[in-house]
């Protein structure tokens, strides 16, 4: 069910502008509001926005993205661009410093989505360059079966089995199609299927190749930036 703004939100964006305006930093005063944010979902400009995955992975970036608007003017486009597009804060924190501003409740469901949505996905992308430069060794289609390949090779079925029991345990029809919303619950799904059906040293080793992947790609995306045209 879609909720509207809250007044609780307003508040809490009126509290993040005067603390900026103020002289707080503006990924500081984000991440403040973020951690009194009590809307899991809002409809604002016309643009749906989902904050929690499944009920218990936060999308902070989704929320940062709710906030930067909420900021205009006050946020330095470049420090907002590398912070939405390529999830590059504008401040160096610690990990224990992020984890306090953000308290212990969101903290534990932001890692929910980086491991179950972020690094579920990078996973999938990882296993799939590697049957790539396989078939490619050995003069193999690469995309022929490839979606179905990637599935076998991560839980052992097909992608078709994996939706079906997907929508079959959230109660949804089997034709459902996948919105970016239902696509990352099914991400988050098969992470969990992870965690309970696979041998703990076969998810640790697969949770390091899609994290490696993930930081891979992170550091690529801060490499093309650095040599795109007309920067300076």
């Amino acid at each position: 069910m879609t909720k509207a703004i809250s007044v609780d939100s307003e508040s809490l964006i009126v509290a993040m502008r005067r603390a900026v305006r103020g002289g707080t930093h503006w990924y500081i005063a984000l991440l403040e509001a973020m951690a009194r944010w009590t809307a899991t979902e809002e409809d604002v400009d016309g643009r749906h926005y989902v904050y929690l995955v499944a009920g218990e992975a936060f999308d902070w970036l989704a929320l940062a993205e709710r906030l930067c608007l909420a900021l205009d003017g006050l946020v330095p486009d470049v420090e907002r661009d590398a912070l939405l597009c390529r999830g590059r804060p504008p401040l160096a924190l610690s990990a224990d410093e992020f984890r306090r501003l953000l308290g212990p409740a969101k903290h534990k469901a932001y890692l929910n989505f980086l491991y179950g949505v972020e690094v579920e996905e990078a996973l999938q992308l990882a296993v799939e360059d590697d049957l790539r430069k396989e078939r490619r060794n050995r003069w193999q289609p690469e995309d022929a079966g490839l979606d179905d390949a990637v599935f076998r090779r991560i839980y052992g079925t097909t992608r078709d089995e994996m939706l079906r029991d997907f929508l079959r345990e959230k109660k949804l029809p089997r034709r459902s199609s996948l919105t970016l919303e239902r696509y990352r619950e099914f991400l988050y799904w098969r992470f969990k299927w992870r965690m309970r059906c696979q041998p703990r040293p076969r998810v640790a080793s697969d949770t390091k190749k899609g994290l490696e992947w993930l930081h891979r790609m992170r550091r690529d995306a801060v490499t093309d930036q650095r040599h795109s045209p007309g920067r300076r």
